[in-house]
């Protein structure tokens, strides 16, 4: 009997820990001195932003493509040439996603595997050439 393969968006825990997850991303993001430069490029309130992500990543992790459904296609690179990125704010937005699955405990190996892809896809957001 064949197990249907579970999609990395189940692992995690579906749409309640994908919304703690991306909630917890942006109180790090507000209260963290260290990524201030990152935050100072969102808009003072972050729920839109919050909600943003969790649209992006509920897809993205396999889990229902609700991004798409109200936005298109993410065309990530295009949505974010407005904002100034090196690797420093990569740094800084990998700061705070590694600080929030530690802090909902994202247990090994699913830790990595997604860290590591979430890295790459924001290493891909890189617009800036660096000095």
């Amino acid at each position: 009997m064949d197990q249907k393969q579970q999609t990395p968006y189940e692992l995690l825990g579906g749409e309640p820990v994908l919304r703690n997850l991306t909630k917890r991303f942006y109180e790090i993001m507000d209260t963290l001195p260290e990524v201030k430069p990152l935050r100072d490029m969102h808009p003072e309130n972050l729920r839109g932003s919050e909600e943003k992500l969790f649209m992006f990543l509920s897809g993205w992790l396999g889990g229902p493509g609700l991004f798409e459904q109200r936005y298109g296609h993410p065309r990530l690179r295009a949505r974010h040439m407005p904002f100034e990125i090196r690797k420093s704010e990569r740094d800084q937005w990998m700061i705070c996603m590694v600080q929030a699955f530690d802090d909902l405990k994202i247990a090994e190996p699913l830790r990595s595997e997604l860290l590591h892809s979430l890295l790459r896809l924001a290493d891909h957001m890189r617009n800036q050439e660096e000095a």
